[in-house]
């Protein structure tokens, strides 16, 4: 049977994949084919990534449009983030569903089934199959398919957390169940790149880590009698740039007259780490423009979006994001030396933005290159691509392993 094994390295930046650090990764790209003009959605945000990653559609057509965003749940718009299990049910409540296409798990759900393992927050868990329709094991929750409580990972948020979650997976998932779709999401280097300065030691060993644990899983698929039938996708969500500054929108606007106060609902900032959406109330729709121009006035501020223009980014200009806001970013590199660095935001919700480490959700260079290396039938073997690809590439090109439709998606089915 044919299977399609996916490990996520979350926030690994391609320009960090070198001999030094990822000796593993760079060993299976030679044994099969490396993307080296990867790139990833917009926000570049864990749990927008992971829908779209499930979906293979932009998250302006799967329907989350960022790590946080605003809903309103009878008492006006609300900034909530993704993250915690609860989300997913307001979520459906406030919108009547969930992901508005097809999951990866649902189309596999009845030719082998699918596993996913994860070690993000919950709220990117859940949205790789918030339907239930697969096997779903994270640290904190766990559901069977129809959303069956079952038991968590209960590992822990970090590197050793992964390699445990990575233990499991190869004795429990690839050995044992065999699905069709077999998913393990690590939460590593992300997860340390948020609280120390890029290119520091500690960001290379957990860099390090988050290699051998991908090496370990490709090995024990490699040494398989099945492993020819096997496409292995290696891939990270997303990369980090670093924060040189922090600007409270909600603080201008509200100094500006635009915003009734701190967490009013007439103008709700979601903010996503290196950019931020806004959404506005009927009452406020008519501040938009004045709102737009007292951000672009910012030089703290790359770009601001509003309207139709949304959709350039990807996102749904009717889905209720009236306006978009990008930090100014540059090579200026971290104290250890990593380039890159952007201005981080805070909205209505107050999120952990550290100057000086790492964060993303915006379109710098750095954060919108990802890694994506595929090994199996269809990828040459050594072959380096440059055609440019995303993450949303990704459930096409496993659906078409598997035999199955690849279609309705914004993504299309890689080849070499």
């Amino acid at each position: 049977m044919k299977r399609v094994v996916i490990v996520i390295c979350d926030g690994l930046r391609s320009d960090m994949v070198t001999p030094e650090t990822t000796p593993n990764l760079l060993r299976i790209a030679k044994a099969g084919t490396q993307f080296t003009s990867h790139g990833g959605v917009f926000p570049s945000t864990t749990r927008t990534t992971a829908a779209s990653i499930a979906t293979g559609c932009l998250p302006g057509r799967n329907g989350l449009e960022g790590n946080a965003v605003a809903l309103d749940l009878g008492d006006g718009l609300e900034v909530l983030s993704v993250g915690p299990p609860s989300f997913r049910d307001k979520f459906a409540e406030a919108n009547g569903r969930t992901l508005k296409v097809p999951t990866m798990s649902e189309r596999v759900k009845d030719v082998g089934g699918a596993v996913i393992y994860a070690n993000a927050s919950p709220g990117a868990g859940i949205f790789l199959d918030p339907d239930g329709h697969g096997h779903l094991f994270h640290r904190d929750v766990a559901f069977a398919p129809g959303r069956l409580t079952a038991e968590p990972l209960g590992v822990g948020h970090d590197a050793e957390g992964d390699s445990a979650m990575a233990q499991r997976f190869i004795d429990d998932v690839l050995h044992d169940q065999k699905p069709a779709l077999a998913l393990i999401w690590q939460c590593e280097p992300d997860s340390t790149q948020h609280s120390v300065s890029m290119g520091s030691p500690a960001h290379f060993d957990v860099i390090r880590s988050a290699d051998a644990q991908a090496g370990r899983i490709y090995d024990n698929i490699s040494a398989g009698v099945d492993a020819g039938d096997i496409l292995f996708i290696c891939a990270s969500d997303h990369g980090h740039e670093t924060i040189s500054e922090i600007v409270d929108l909600e603080k201008i606007l509200i100094e500006a007259g635009l915003k009734d106060g701190p967490g009013s609902p007439d103008v709700a900032i979601a903010p996503q780490g290196l950019s931020a959406t806004i959404y506005l109330s009927e009452d406020a729709k008519s501040r938009r423009t004045a709102i737009a121009n007292v951000l672009a006035a910012d030089n703290r501020i790359g770009r601001v979006v509003e309207g139709p223009q949304i959709s350039d980014l990807g996102l749904n200009p009717d889905g209720g994001i009236d306006i978009v806001v990008i930090a100014a970013h540059s090579e200026t590199p971290s104290a250890d030396g990593a380039p890159g660095s952007s201005v981080a935001f805070q909205g209505d919700l107050k999120i952990s933005n550290n100057v000086g480490c790492g964060q993303h959700g915006g379109l710098g260079r750095y954060e919108q290159s990802p890694f994506l290396i595929c090994v199996g039938a269809g990828f040459d073997k050594g072959a380096l691509i440059e055609d440019a690809t995303s993450a949303i590439d990704i459930a096409p090109s496993a659906m078409r392993h598997l035999g199955l439709a690849d279609d309705d998606m914004d993504g299309r089915a890689l080849q070499h």
